[in-house]
């Protein structure tokens, strides 16, 4: 993806230059505990620089040597933010040279580290994972790896170059690095309460702030990038770029652990009505949902249902519940807890707190970052992928009202991202306002839209 889009640098690229440390190594780090890890940014927004700053938590020797981002003004914040934090200061090598803007920035950035932090838009995920193993880089990548069918299989293939290469590879799938959740699932796992007879996940949230404000005179592309989350082929829509989370977490606990477990078929429902509210201007909706509800079977006859919701004024709940043969447990209400039948019930207390003792946004880094430097494997992308394409999956039941088998929706599921397109600010998104100004005539219709590609 290319962009022509003119990059001002200004002065912040300019004043950067002091931020640039003594040399670095060139050779790539594998497991030298005392080398320098060069580290490259792509995507500054604000879940970037918390990436950034969780990775600099670990306290091993590191150096963000490159940062990319299509939005100048995200860079200038990355810059400032990270320059006035103490600790990540005495991190930072970031001469104006390495500072890349524009949708192939990427590119520039990853060439120059050895650990690749990405975070930008859901859309590109798949791009930016696909360049960084093939260039034999370590990857963190958050949630969801994939926004469609076509992303999903190619982050399959590159799961496969980052196994051969012997990369780690990070997914922003927290729970997975996080205490109560470790101990809760292995007792699941175990069989604490038995067989899993199903399971249920929420997220349940009040409205969402809109982003965007449309600039006089502005691309059509430059004003969906900046209000990116509703808009579908950028974010995934939010029942997987939010509620992958918990559809990971149920997944896990009824595929015991396999990392290729995956439900076969899925039906659901979902709308927007809050987001065609009389009071909201046509171009803040977006072409995104605002509530989803999933039935997802498995073939040991195991079943997930999946609620989410993004509407003020309702009942609000984020977790998951779970029924076994032999009791019950669940993450809501408190943390991570079991009711056994005719045994004690367990609720996990670290430290008498009822609280994780680390934030699972730097344990994460501290595992990955143990990993490369001692060289053990891990390599989470297998589950993050899939994990992420059962979202995929689930809106495609919702966004056509069918039933969707998996081998279907992994064959041939619609495709939303641009993948093999240069894009710059003025190409044309692939979801375009009607004359009315709104996107109504972009977003899904159940019983008239067709998940799957037209063969």
């Amino acid at each position: 993806m290319k962009s022509t889009a003119k990059t001002s640098r200004r002065n912040f690229l300019k004043a950067s230059g002091v931020l640039a440390a003594a040399s670095l190594s060139g050779r790539m780090v594998h497991a030298a505990g005392s080398d320098v890890i060069k580290i490259a940014l792509i995507g500054c927004g604000r879940r970037g620089r918390g990436a950034a700053l969780d990775r600099f938590a670990v306290g091993d020797n590191v150096k963000l040597v490159a940062i990319s981002d299509i939005s100048d003004e995200r860079l200038e914040q990355c810059v400032d933010v990270l320059s006035k934090n103490e600790d990540a200061a005495k991190k930072l090598d970031l001469p104006k040279e390495r500072i890349f803007p524009g949708f192939d920035g990427y590119k520039a950035a990853i060439d120059c580290a050895d650990q690749i932090l990405i975070a930008s838009f859901p859309g590109f995920h798949t791009a930016h994972y696909e360049y960084a193993v093939q260039k034999g880089k370590h990857v963190f990548i958050e949630k969801p790896f994939c926004i469609d069918a076509e992303g999903y299989r190619r982050c399959m293939k590159a799961n496969q170059i980052a196994e051969e290469k012997n990369l780690t590879v990070l997914s922003g799938f927290q729970r997975r690095h996080q205490n109560s959740y470790l101990e809760w699932i292995k007792r699941l796992v175990d069989g604490a309460i038995g067989d899993i007879l199903n399971m249920r996940t929420y997220w349940n949230q009040g409205g969402i702030s809109l982003r965007a404000e449309r600039k006089p005179g502005e691309t059509e592309m430059s004003f969906q990038t900046r209000d990116w989350y509703v808009f579908n082929w950028l974010s995934g829509d939010h029942n997987l770029e939010q509620h992958c989370h918990n559809m990971d977490v149920a997944n896990w606990i009824i595929g015991k652990g396999n990392p290729l477990a995956h439900p076969v078929v899925c039906y659901g429902m979902g709308g927007r009505q809050a987001r065609r509210a009389p009071w909201m201007k046509p171009q803040d909706c977006g072409n995104i949902y605002d509530h989803h509800y999933v039935e997802f079977h498995y073939e040991d006859g195991a079943v997930m249902h999946s609620q989410c919701r993004q509407i003020a004024g309702c009942w609000n709940s984020v977790g998951e519940l779970v029924q076994g043969t032999a009791g019950d447990g669940g993450t809501v209400g408190k943390p991570c807890w079991l009711k056994p039948k005719g045994k004690e019930d367990w609720t996990y207390d670290a430290k008498g707190k009822g609280k994780d003792d680390k934030s699972p946004y730097v344990q994460e880094h501290i595992d990955q970052a143990d990993a490369i430097r001692n060289g053990k494997k891990l390599h989470e992308g297998w589950f993050a992928a899939t994990s992420s394409m059962i979202g995929v999956m689930a809106r495609m039941a919702t966004y056509s009202g069918r039933e969707i088998k998996w081998d279907d929706a992994v064959a041939k599921g619609k495709t939303l991202f641009p993948y093999d397109k240069e894009l710059t600010f003025d190409s044309q998104p692939p979801v375009m306002p009607g004359p009315d100004g709104s996107y109504e005539n972009a977003t899904a219709i159940p019983g008239i839209y067709d998940p799957f590609e037209k063969v």
